[in-house]
């Protein structure tokens, strides 16, 4: 696949709310739906939910396993949709470290920087441990009622973990695999948004995203845990919405 062929692909909903777009990655099996709510929300920017392969718009795609091979084709496709027009990246979690590679692979490329990197639910790479992680079904849905965000009724579904655990198990595989590597940090600034309860990435555990640029950096706290940016979204758009307007 090719970015300039495929990369509306990976961008299922359009939005032409204004001239910067916020590219918004998701957590570990999750999918562009979870930013669908955000769309228009924030004036003069336009906000494009990243749609991961082997889910709802690409349910017969297979998904990737490694973060490398994703973050490669993810940053063609993210050129490829901004072209000239200023953007900015966002990542949840999973997502967090995706949209992290993202930018190394843009900066390899040439290709022009996002004006933030906006992090959340993901510990900085540099200090995470990705050995250990859970890997068998039952191991994944207590990592799932752990976090919160996900239904007590889709865990104990057949039918439906049938369709969400192929691509949580495949992102959860591509998270044990990644090897941090250290490289020149980023000139680009980053905001971290920390849930003051999250208990897979505390919010002190945030504060080490500043180490990866040299650009600014700034860490706000929300309360709630893991969720605390899907769960409190006025806030989660306010704050980011602030820092879009100083780029």
């Amino acid at each position: 696949m090719t970015a300039t062929v495929g990369h509306s692909r990976w961008l299922p909903f359009p939005d032409t709310e204004g001239g910067l777009r916020l590219y918004c990655l998701p957590h570990a099996g999750g999918s562009a739906s979870a930013f669908r709510p955000w769309i228009g929300r924030i004036p003069g920017v336009s906000v494009l939910p990243v749609q991961y392969p082997g889910r709802e718009t690409r349910l017969r795609e297979t998904p990737h396993v490694d973060i490398p091979s994703l973050a490669s084709e993810l940053a063609e496709a993210l050129l490829a949709d901004a072209q000239d027009a200023p953007y900015a990246v966002y990542g949840h979690s999973f997502g967090a470290l995706t949209a992290f590679e993202v930018l190394h692979v843009i900066r390899g490329l040439g290709g022009p920087m996002p004006s933030h990197l906006i992090v959340s639910g993901f510990s900085a790479p540099q200090s995470e441990d990705f050995a250990d992680d859970a890997v068998t079904d039952e191991e994944i849905i207590a990592l799932l009622r752990d976090l919160g965000g996900t239904p007590e009724q889709y865990l104990t579904d057949r039918r439906i973990l049938k369709m969400i655990m192929p691509p949580l198990r495949a992102d959860l595989t591509a998270k044990v695999a990644y090897r941090y590597m250290p490289r020149p940090e980023l000139d680009v600034p980053i905001l971290a948004l920390g849930g003051i309860e999250d208990q897979q990435a505390t919010y002190d555990s945030m504060r080490g995203w500043a180490d990866q640029t040299t650009a600014g950096f700034g860490l706000h706290p929300l309360n709630g845990g893991h969720f605390a940016v899907l769960e409190q979204p006025e806030e989660t758009l306010r704050v980011i919405a602030g820092a879009l307007r100083r780029s």
